[in-house]
C-alpha cells in the first residue's frame, strides 16, 4: 500500500513519534511523508528520498507565552508565500507518488490533498483528545477561554477522518464515533533505558530558561538538580546546567529520582513510561499543556503549578514516594497496541 504520511513542524515531538510509526509502516508499505519546518529537517535525514518539505503554521510567543494576535498575524504574513510553495508541492507529488491511504499527524496538507482526492484519511496524534473525549478533569475558570479555542481549532483540523487513534498516557471517556485511545508512542531510545534512582531531579526546559532558576533550586535543600534547556555548561550550588546532547540527557532521564518540565506531551508521557514522577509547569495559554499536567496530578503521578517557586518544587518532593507507589501502577508494553490496531486496519482496508 502508498501511504502519505504528513507531519507539522511546530515543536519537534510530532516529528520523533511519526518517525516511530513510518518506520513500523515501511516494513510492509510504500511511505511517503510531508513536513514543515524542523520536522522536515529531522525527518529527511532519517528516510532520504522520501520527505517533501511543506510550509506549516508556527506559534508566536511573547514573555515566555502563546500570543495569540502574534501567531494570527505571522501566519496571516506567511499565507500567500507559504500557498505558493505548498501548491508547487502538491503538484510536485502528484506527479510521482498517487496515495491509496493517508495518515496524519494533526497535519493540513495531507488531510486536504486526501479530501481532494477521495483518499480515506487516519489521524494518529495525541491532540484529538481535546475534542473526542471527555476530559474527566476539573477546567479552571481562566483556562475555560483556552479550552474553546483549542477544541475549536482541533475540531476543524483534520474532521471526518476514517479511524482517529488518539496516543495518550492517561485514558478518557470517548464521545465520538470511529475513534480509539492507545498508548503514547515511544523512541526506541526510551525503550531501551533501564529506569534508575540516582539522586539527582532532571530539570527540562525546551525554552528559555530563567535566570533566577538556580536561586530557586538552591532553597531546596539535600537534592541535586540537572538542568538542560540553558545552552551553558555550570554548576551553581546544587544545580548544574548542562547543554544538550542526546546520550547524555537520556543516562542523566534514565536515572533521575524525578523531573520537572512544562506540559510537554511527548516528555511527560516517556516520564511517566520510565516511572519518574513529574513537576509540571505547562506554557501560559497551551491548553494541550494543561490538559497533560492536569492528568499528572489527578492520576497521583505527580503535582502541577502555574509557576515555579522553591516552596512548589518542596511541595512536590514531599510527596514523592506517593508518586512512586501510584506510578508502579502504569502498564505499557511498548508501541505493541498501536502497531496491532494499525495492522489490522491497514489489512482490512
Amino acid at each position: 500500500m502508498k501511504i502519505l504520511y504528513g507531519v507539522p513542524g511546530e515543536g519537534m515531538g510530532h516529528a520523533t513519534r511519526s518517525k516511530v510509526v513510518i518506520q513500523h509502516l515501511l516494513k510492509k508499505h510504500d511511505v511517503h511523508v510531508v513536513a514543515s519546518s524542523r520536522a522536515f529537517q529531522f525527518l529527511d535525514k532519517q528516510f532520504p528520498g522520501r520527505v517533501s518539505e511543506i510550509k506549516g503554521f508556527h506559534f508566536a510567543f511573547k514573555d515566555k507565552k502563546v500570543s495569540k494576535s502574534g501567531t494570527f498575524m505571522l501566519n496571516l504574513r506567511n499565507l500567500p508565500s507559504n500557498l505558493n510553495h505548498n501548491l508547487e508541492r502538491y503538484f510536485e507529488l502528484e506527479k510521482v507518488f498517487t496515495p491509496d491511504l493517508v495518515i496524519s499527524d494533526f497535519e493540513s496538507f495531507s488531510y486536504y490533498l486526501a479530501k481532494y482526492h477521495r483518499i480515506p484519511v487516519i489521524s494518529i496524534d495525541n491532540m484529538q483528545v481535546i475534542d473526542r473525549c471527555q476530559l474527566n478533569i476539573p477546567i479552571p475558570r481562566e483556562q475555560k477561554e483556552s479550552f474553546t479555542l483549542a477544541r475549536n481549532i482541533v475540531r476543524a483540523k483534520v474532521p471526518t477522518c476514517k479511524q482517529y487513534f488518539i496516543t495518550s498516557f492517561f485514558d478518557a471517556d470517548i464521545k465520538k464515533a470511529n475513534t480509539q485511545i492507545v498508548p503514547s508512542i515511544l523512541r526506541d531510545e526510551i525503550l531501551k533505558l533501564k529506569p534508575s534512582a540516582r539522586g539527582h531531579i532532571i530539570v527540562y526546559q525546551t525554552g528559555t530558561v530563567a535566570a533566577s532558576m538556580s536561586e530557586i533550586l538552591n532553597q531546596v535543600a539535600d537534592r541535586s538538580f540537572i538542568v538542560y534547556g540553558a545552552d551553558k555548561e555550570s554548576t551553581i550550588g546544587n544545580t548544574t546546567f548542562r547543554r544538550f546532547s542526546e546520550d547524555g540527557f537520556l543516562d542523566d532521564f534514565a536515572g533521575a529520582d524525578a523531573v520537572i518540565a512544562n506540559g510537554g506531551y511527548s516528555f511527560l508521557s516517556e516520564s511517566v513510561y520510565l516511572r519518574k514522577p513529574v513537576l509540571s509547569i505547562p506554557i501560559t495559554s497551551q491548553f494541550e499543556q494543561f490538559v497533560n499536567a492536569a492528568y499528572i496530578e489527578q492520576l497521583g503521578y505527580g503535582r502541577h503549578f502555574s509557576t515555579l517557586t522553591a516552596d512548589h518544587v518542596k511541595a512536590f518532593l514531599y510527596d514523592l514516594d506517593t508518586f512512586n507507589t501510584n506510578l508502579k501502577s502504569y502498564q505499557q508494553k511498548g508501541n505493541d497496541v498501536l502497531f496491532s490496531l494499525l495492522d489490522d486496519y491497514l489489512g482490512a482496508t
